[in-house]
């Protein structure tokens, strides 16, 4: 498997026990790379795919919604949910990446770790919501805090 496509699916894991179990997202990530060792390249990218999910989930939610009003976000399987805001977030926050990576990845964890219906709805959220990401990107981008003073002390996440 590729580093890159590994690293999204440990992403993926991480979301899904912090969603269900409310373990604290440092702790989660850290032993998902215990049990999956991978680059410290690949580990920042979980690092930054899981907190910026989390940070700006309501952003996410709110279009993932929008896009599907027939299925109440708390109703969406986790699995299915988090590989929304996961493919949604990189979508639309990662400017280097060709924006049918995120999807076709996207529809692929679907098929690992989703139901069978899964890659045809992730694939249709994300295909509907894909001339709105530069809106979302804004929208994500007015949520965040502003960056932090070189010299202010840092909390532990």
């Amino acid at each position: 498997m590729k580093v890159r496509r590994l690293a999204r699916t440990v992403a993926l894991q991480a979301l899904y026990e912090i969603d269900c179990a409310h373990h604290p997202p440092a702790q989660v990530i850290q032993h998902r790379l215990e049990e999956t060792p991978l680059p410290e390249p690949a580990a920042k990218f979980i690092r930054w795919l899981v907190y910026g999910v989390l940070r700006h989930r309501a952003v996410l939610d709110a279009y993932i919604q929008k896009q599907a009003p027939e299925w109440p976000l708390e109703q969406v399987a986790i699995v299915d949910r988090n590989i929304l805001r996961m493919a949604l977030y990189e979508l639309t926050m990662d400017s280097r990446t060709p924006f049918k990576v995120p999807i076709s990845e996207a529809i692929e964890l679907g098929k690992m770790f989703g139901s069978d219906s899964t890659p045809r709805f992730v694939n249709g959220v994300l295909g509907a919501l894909l001339p709105l990401r530069k809106e979302i990107a804004r929208r994500i981008q007015e949520n965040a805090p502003p960056p932090k003073r070189p010299n202010q002390r840092h909390k532990k996440e």
